[in-house]
């Protein structure tokens, strides 16, 4: 099993930044292949923002187009954390923001996890 709890989300004012920690445990935590934030505004689907993969060889970090440059993904592997830093934010930032996690089972199929979330509202 994995649990993925986020937390750091608020209301903030266009321009400002937020850090986003998603804060991993559980029996099945040290087999996660990639670790990825995502978000979803009201009305939309959920799309995707940041990741790591091949956490269990050689982490590479990747960011969405959609944000590079304001967002940046880091991880404290003491602590079993992984940061979003967004920096800034813009009205159209607002959204729920996931945690997700792959465990992979066998070549083609994967465990996945979600955390519950954590809002960012951003103000005009």
């Amino acid at each position: 099993q994995v649990q993925l709890v986020e937390s750091g989300g608020g209301l903030v004012q266009a321009g400002g930044s937020l850090k986003l920690t998603c804060t991993i445990s559980g029996s099945n935590s040290a087999n996660i292949n990639r670790i990825s934030w995502y978000r979803q505004a009201p009305g939309q689907g959920r799309d995707y923002v940041a990741r790591y993969h091949a956490l269990r060889t050689n982490p590479i970090a990747d960011i969405a187009d959609s944000v590079k440059g304001r967002f940046t993904i880091s991880r404290d592997t003491a602590n079993n954390t992984v940061d979003l830093l967004m920096t800034d934010l813009r009205p159209d930032d607002t959204a729920v923001y996931y945690c997700h996690a792959e465990v992979k089972v066998t070549s083609i199929s994967v465990l996945s996890y979600w955390g519950p979330g954590t809002q960012v509202t951003v103000s005009s």
